[in-house]
């Protein structure tokens, strides 16, 4: 048997090195390193043997020249989940691997389960080393039955965490899909230490991603996320990967999120959106009319915001608080939106407009428990912060987009005619745009009135006269 090696690895970026250093020369942070023991190659044995069996399904590896590889080698698995074939950019490229993250009991599992019970035509393993058989079943009779979803008898469940034991299994059994959940709880007998240590997750992960390359199979792992909300173990995780989806969304709210940070086969722009509910997940496919709350007319510090994730507009509520400070010191304080551009836009409100708002505490939220980064809402936060400020609300049917910039002014926002198609769809009467988004915009089509301005002075005079 060869002797063991000991290796240092960095937990933030994955740099590693032959002896522990105190501050990484990758990332530059400090105390990062830990120590993994790497062994004799059993695990990577048992995941070229397994992958062996299904060779026949690729052929022989072999040289190419680049001009001889077509772009339509990448076969999609659709998932008949609309919202997640969009995140992975138009289905699951087989021979891929996937790690999907999230906050405990954010829904991963049941996603996963109600997706793959969809697909009864693919024979798939579903490896579970944290709930027990019967559990599985208990959660796919409530989703079946909620869904209508017939038994699926190519759908095998495996309740093990030796890797050794799942690559034997899946020799046995040939699957066309492979599911890990969760990639922290299986170990290898490559390395001597308890799962979910860096050591054993990387090599775990390691041996999955030659199976999933050499054979074929597309995997799916499902990882936990540390306290800081970045998916545990060491960032080699993270790069070994195909794609890296995030499933956010807070227990209190209904609504789930699911973005892609890394997609080797698509857009990280993408997004999801799912509703929680008893049954399971539903996909909500059309977001604008559920994130809009049915009836704030007379009600101040709201103003409804024309935003874009990825390629999917959709309009969103900004609440705003203005009230004043207590406490002496001024609280900013933002849900859903970055603290660092509130601060930034109160001071282009009182420097720009006039309005002294340095003792008062202001509170911004993006209804819906969402996460924005939009630049086009910056105009629908300054509206709101003012209707709140002095208690007018915003007429109703008026909706706005457009970025602010340090001088006051309204700068032009991409994919005008998307937000103007999406705010006329839902029944806006006005929309506030930047005026130099009207260049070579085609207005005839468009029954919502257009109102282009320059400043966000003139914005502000639209709506409160």
């Amino acid at each position: 048997m060869a002797k063991d090696k000991i290796a240092y690895v960095c937990d933030n970026c994955g740099q590693e090195s032959p002896k522990w250093i105190g501050k990484c020369p990758g990332c530059g942070q400090w105390n990062t390193f830990k120590e993994i023991r790497i062994s004799s190659d059993t695990g990577s044995m048992a995941a070229r043997n397994a992958a062996q069996t299904l060779k026949a399904r690729t052929g022989k590896n072999q040289p190419m020249k680049l001009k001889d590889i077509t772009a339509s080698d990448d076969r999609r698995i659709d998932m008949h989940d609309g919202e997640l074939n969009r995140v992975l950019g138009g289905g699951l490229v087989a021979g891929s691997i996937v790690l999907l993250g999230g906050e405990p009991g954010i829904g991963k599992s049941t996603l996963t389960l109600q997706t793959i019970m969809k697909l009864g035509d693919r024979r798939i393993l579903y490896v579970s080393g944290e709930e027990s058989a019967h559990q599985l079943k208990m959660r796919a009779e409530r989703i079946g039955q909620a869904a209508g979803l017939q038994q699926n008898d190519n759908l095998l469940i495996l309740c093990e965490t030796s890797l050794e034991a799942i690559f034997a299994h899946i020799k046995e059994v040939n699957p066309e899909m492979v599911v890990i959940d969760s990639i922290q709880t299986m170990e290898t007998e490559d390395v001597d230490s308890s799962p979910g240590s860096m050591s054993q997750i990387r090599e775990c992960a390691s041996a999955l991603l030659r199976f999933a390359k050499s054979s074929g199979v597309p995997v799916i792992m499902i990882g936990h996320i540390t306290k800081e909300g970045s998916l545990a173990g060491p960032k080699i995780l993270e790069h070994i990967v195909d794609t890296v989806i995030q499933f956010e969304g807070d227990q209190h709210y209904v609504y789930r999120i699911l973005r892609a940070t890394k997609n080797r086969f698509g857009s990280t722009s993408e997004l999801g959106i799912y509703e929680m509910g008893q049954t399971g997940l539903r996909e909500v496919s059309n977001p604008s009319e559920l994130l809009l709350t049915q009836d704030h007319e007379g009600l101040s510090g709201i103003a409804i915001s024309s935003a874009i994730e990825g390629l999917r507009p959709f309009m969103l509520e900004t609440q705003a608080l203005v009230s004043t400070a207590a406490y002496g010191t001024p609280q900013r304080s933002a849900t859903g939106f970055d603290q660092r551009r509130l601060n930034m836009l109160l001071a282009v409100l009182e420097k720009r407009v006039g309005f002294k708002l340095i003792q008062k505490d202001v509170f911004i939220n993006i209804a819906g428990g969402l996460r924005v980064t939009d630049l086009a809402m910056d105009l629908s936060i300054i509206a709101a912060v003012l209707s709140s400020n002095v208690d007018t609300p915003i007429e109703a049917g008026w909706c706005l987009a457009g970025e602010v910039g340090l001088s006051g002014e309204v700068r032009p926002v991409a994919r005008i005619e998307q937000r103007i198609s999406e705010a006329q769809k839902l029944g806006f009467t006005d929309i506030i745009i930047p005026k130099y988004n009207m260049k070579g915009l085609n207005t005839s089509k468009y029954t919502i009135r257009l109102h282009p301005v320059r400043k966000v002075e003139e914005a502000l005079r639209l709506l409160f006269g």
